[in-house]
Parts: C-alpha cells; structure tokens; sequence
C-alpha cells in the first residue's frame, strides 16, 4: 500500500496555479498510505475564498485514494510576460501559509522566473 501511496503521490503535481493574474492559493500538504507526504501549492482565480481551493483539492486527491490538510493561503500575482511570481497575503480561514516553501515550489516549477515574498499585504 505504501508503494502505491507514494506511487499516487508521485503523480499528484506540485504547483497547479493559473497563468496570469493576481489569485488566492493555498498550501497544502498532500499524505498517502503510511508516512509519506509533500506539500503542494494550488492556486486559481475561480476560487472566491481559500477553502473552495482546498475543497476541490481534496476532492481530487480522495479519488486516488489521499488524504491532505491546509497548510495555510495567500495570494498570488502571476505576470508571465514580465516572468515574476510574487507571494504574499493569508488566508482568513486557514492563516498564513509558508510562503518560503511555497516560493521554493514555484521556483522549482518556473526556473526562468524572479519569485518574490512577503509576509505584508492581502
């Protein structure tokens, strides 16, 4: 079961945020089978609060058989054509995700962009 776990794990990906715009994200650490686990950053402009991101990861991730919990949220501002990422803000409901961790994540899927952080704003 725990290779299974890690199997599904390993295809669930780490950041899934829109492409352009200014959106809520949370942070989200996604657990299989026994004590594997990652953390994850989902991010979209539908979403008019952080526990509807949070709600429909979940969703996903029960169906291959995951289990997660909110880390905390933010927001993001994503501008392609000037290739940044800035992470700031929090979420109301769930605080202020790890925004260090979630710049990693980011940094990690867009090697060519600047990513910055704050811990002001909303």
């Amino acid at each position: 079961a725990v290779a299974m776990a890690g199997e599904a794990l390993s295809r669930v990906p780490d950041v899934q945020i829109d492409g352009d715009g200014v959106f809520k994200y949370v942070l989200v650490r996604v657990r299989g089978a026994g004590a594997v686990a990652k953390d994850v950053v989902r991010g979209h402009g539908w979403a008019e609060y952080h526990a509807d991101l949070f709600e429909r990861t979940a969703e996903e991730l029960a169906r291959h058989g995951l289990s997660c919990e909110c880390l905390g949220g933010g927001r993001l501002s994503h501008r392609p054509e000037e290739r940044k990422i800035h992470v700031y803000g929090y979420s109301v409901g769930f605080g202020r995700a790890d925004h260090a961790v979630t710049t990693e994540k980011l940094q990690a899927e867009y090697p060519d962009y600047e990513i910055t952080w704050a811990d002001e704003g909303y």
